[in-house]
């Protein structure tokens, strides 16, 4: 276990943290984008979930917000290598869509411009660049761009591209890796010294302290609890998931398959949304 203090931007605890204030999540993304006119309509939502249907895999945003233009952001921090972060951030777009129209609208201009931020220490695309960012596009004119408000962003703390990105950019990168104080004390970015000002906070306040330890002990204790419930968590796995497939073929009803299980209809959910994401 990391000490607080030992904690960078890419620890999910801290990121969520920090990100979860208005004004660090609104200098961030004003450094990513360039616009010190962006202004965040709503504070940060962090671990924001996101379904469509009970059965169906659901989501868990790290960072969602809206703009004063009604853009909505959603921002990861990505500290493994993962291979699946392409198709990863498609399933986040396609289930954020799901939810900006109100049953019955007709008029799918309504819906607001989207963006997926990943933010990695490692480069997804092997080209070396700091930022990769994702627009529909025309194969046979590829300068014809389809204008559908949505945008997917890759940055990679790892860029060899310093010239054809903002040196805040590279910075806030390169603090999202070492978070050192040296390196945002010494920084002219002021957005970047705003940041940090709220991780020396975090990182300095007992009351955050305490909420890390206790998140540490939840981590530890579900695992405990998962080595010895294996074996019956096993057995319940494979029922609810045969149940799962004959809801989504339209056999059986949610009602049906939760009294076949002795179980409430709420708790029959929960345990679906547990197998959805084992599978």
């Amino acid at each position: 276990m990391k000490k607080l203090q030992e904690l960078t931007l890419f620890d999910k605890f801290l990121f969520d943290e920090t990100m979860d204030i208005p004004e660090a999540h609104e200098a961030v993304l004003q450094i990513i984008f360039g616009d010190d006119n962006l202004k965040l309509l709503t504070p940060a939502q962090t671990e924001k979930e996101i379904r469509t249907a009970p059965w169906l895999r659901s989501i868990r945003l790290d960072v969602y917000a809206i703009d004063q233009e009604k853009r909505i952001y959603n921002t990861e921090a990505q500290k493994a290598e993962k291979k699946d972060l392409v198709k990863r951030s498609r399933f986040y777009q396609s289930l954020i869509d799901s939810s900006l129209l109100e049953p019955g609208e007709i008029n799918f201009n309504q819906m607001n411009d989207t963006c997926i931020i990943m933010i990695t220490p490692f480069d997804l695309f092997g080209e070396g660049r700091y930022q990769y960012t994702f627009r529909s596009r025309c194969d046979e004119n590829p300068a014809l761009s389809m204008e559908d408000g949505a945008i997917r962003i890759f940055l990679n703390s790892h860029g060899k591209n310093p010239e054809e990105v903002s040196p805040e950019l590279t910075e806030f990168l390169k603090y999202m890796e070492s978070t050192d104080a040296a390196l945002a004390e010494n920084s002219a970015n002021e957005k970047l010294k705003k940041i940090h000002k709220h991780v020396s906070q975090i990182k300095a306040s007992e009351e955050m302290g305490v909420k890390y330890m206790q998140k540490w002990e939840e981590k530890v204790l579900d695992r405990e609890e998962g080595r010895a419930e294996g074996r019956a968590e096993g057995e319940l796995f494979g029922f609810i998931k045969a149940y799962t497939g004959l809801i989504k073929d339209g056999l059986l009803s949610v009602k049906e398959a939760a009294l076949r299980m002795h179980m409430t209809e709420e708790k029959f959910v929960e345990e679906m949304e547990k197998v959805n994401e084992k599978s």
